[in-house]
């Protein structure tokens, strides 16, 4: 009866020895497009647990300091659904972006990167600035008028006096 007993205990410990969680996310990536300046771009990538045991995230941690992540905290259970969430801050980063989180916990894969793309457009602020400021050309030509001489001076002649004739009293 022993025996039987260590046989299913034994047999009972190697399945959950086994039994690991399994994250399959929904997607690991995704596009915000073009966003304006200034706006907080945020994303919840959802998952679910497709193991046989809880999986734990125990962290989350971003490329750089402009993408913040959260993520779901307690464990989740078989056939359940837990959240990552990337939120990048746009504010004077105008321009193509490509940032990542990646996921740590202690499921059969350990470690998953999610990546987040887009393009921030300038403030309009900025876009009606450029648009205001006037374009050089890269080589500029300065075509001036040719000179014109100052007319001659004319000669006046000098006033001429009228001489009369005295008569004679003759």
């Amino acid at each position: 009866m022993k025996k039987l007993f260590f046989v299913f205990a034994f047999l009972f410990v190697a399945t959950f020895a086994n039994a690991q969680g399994v994250i399959k996310f929904k997607n690991e990536s995704h596009d915000f497009g073009k966003v304006e300046e200034g706006v907080q771009a945020t994303h919840t990538f959802e998952f679910t647990n497709t193991g046989t045991a809880p999986v734990v995230i125990s962290n989350a941690q971003a490329s750089c300091g402009c993408t913040t992540p959260d993520w779901t905290k307690e464990p989740i259970m078989p056939g359940k659904t837990g959240k990552v969430t990337a939120s990048f801050n746009s504010q004077g980063r105008p321009g193509n972006f490509s940032k990542t989180v990646t996921v740590v916990s202690n499921s059969e894969t350990p470690q998953i990167v999610l990546s987040i793309k887009g393009e921030v457009n300038p403030k309009a602020a900025e876009k009606a600035a450029e648009a205001a400021a006037p374009v050089a050309p890269a080589t500029a030509v300065i075509k001036t008028a040719p000179a014109v001489a100052a007319p001659a001076p004319v000669a006046v002649p000098a006033p001429v006096k009228a001489t009369t004739k005295k008569k004679s009293g003759k």
